[in-house]
């Protein structure tokens, strides 16, 4: 089974203002002649680790990794104004003209499966092949499953934790309900709606839950930019003109080679998904993990993706 490949160090870091308000962070590691590849990381809001560079073979990849508005390093910190899916992909665009790279492979996970089919359906010349995990939609009916009712009947004891902020008489809509809170000018309400938000994606993303990931997701550091920026995207629905234009859009991304990695007990984003993506995209390979939830950080699905990236330098 392939592990990940050693910690590497960037070679070069960077901000590029991407509109009057945003700055955003970006980093290069592996090799500056290599296949270039753009990580989208998920969330959205969820930042970047050093982790998700060694996916990728250093000497065969030129990795290119940026922290999405208003998380990691990017500024200004849990912004929501001028935070939308097409301002995201109008920053993919523009860092790929900002390091002179002609087309890159997308990688992209969770929301940022979401964010690599929105950008690759809008600039598919600009792609050389998408590798994906964890497919999001962010369509009401996942949003539901989520957030709503659920997996909640899966993890009724971490579902417990997550309602806590929010009165009985609010549990109808509980988008809604968080929304107001993450939003309040109060940083006490807004701190204690985040970490309820974000510890619930943690309790529930690998098949075996990791208390290391509900510490690290609880962090307010971490947690008031993640849950922020999640909620802002949910309420207004990934500002998609329809629920179902990802897969609707499949034709322009379709003489693009693809793999879509998929666990099949993803909770967070459960494997629906993924197959009503293989249905209308049988092009790409799909490889279905038999023992593995959503995180790229499980065994089965870190290998697929490894395998997946070593192929493609080859491409």
């Amino acid at each position: 089974m392939k592990d990940l490949y050693p910690p590497i160090e960037p070679y070069n870091q960077g901000k590029l203002k991407v509109s009057e308000l945003h700055t955003v962070h970006y980093e290069e590691s592996g090799n500056p002649q290599g296949k270039p590849v753009i990580f989208l990381h998920g969330g959205p809001g969820g930042g970047i680790a050093p982790m998700y560079r060694q996916y990728f073979d250093p000497q065969q990849w030129r990795i290119v990794i940026f922290a999405q508005r208003g998380c990691g390093q990017s500024t200004p910190y849990a912004e929501l104004r001028e935070n939308t899916t097409w301002d995201l992909v109008s920053d993919i665009e523009k860092l790929r003209q900002h390091l002179n790279i002609d087309r890159w492979v997308v990688f992209g996970g969770s929301w940022g499966s979401t964010l690599a089919l929105a950008y690759s359906q809008t600039h598919p010349d600009s792609c050389k092949g998408l590798i994906l995990r964890g497919i999001f939609m962010l369509r009401p009916s996942e949003i539901g499953w989520f957030y709503q009712e659920g997996a909640s009947n899966i993890y009724p004891d971490a579902w417990q934790e997550y309602i806590k902020p929010i009165p009985p008489a609010e549990r109808g809509d509980l988008l809604s309900a968080f929304y107001k809170r993450l939003t309040s000018e109060d940083a006490q309400i807004r701190l204690e709606a985040a970490r309820a938000w974000s510890v619930w994606e943690a309790s529930t993303s690998k098949l075996i839950p990791s208390q290391a990931s509900k510490v690290s997701f609880g962090r307010a550091e971490f947690a008031e930019a993640f849950a922020r920026i999640e909620c802002h995207y949910f309420v207004n629905k990934g500002f998609l003109k329809s629920e179902n234009q990802l897969l609707d859009n499949v034709e322009r991304i379709r003489h693009l080679p693809g793999v879509i990695v998929q666990g099949r007990y993803d909770v967070v984003c459960p494997m629906i998904t993924a197959w009503e993506l293989h249905q209308v995209w049988t092009e790409a390979e799909f490889v279905v993990i038999a023992d593995a939830g959503h995180s790229v950080s499980e065994p089965g699905i870190k290998d697929a993706l490894i395998r997946a990236s070593d192929r493609f330098a080859a491409l």
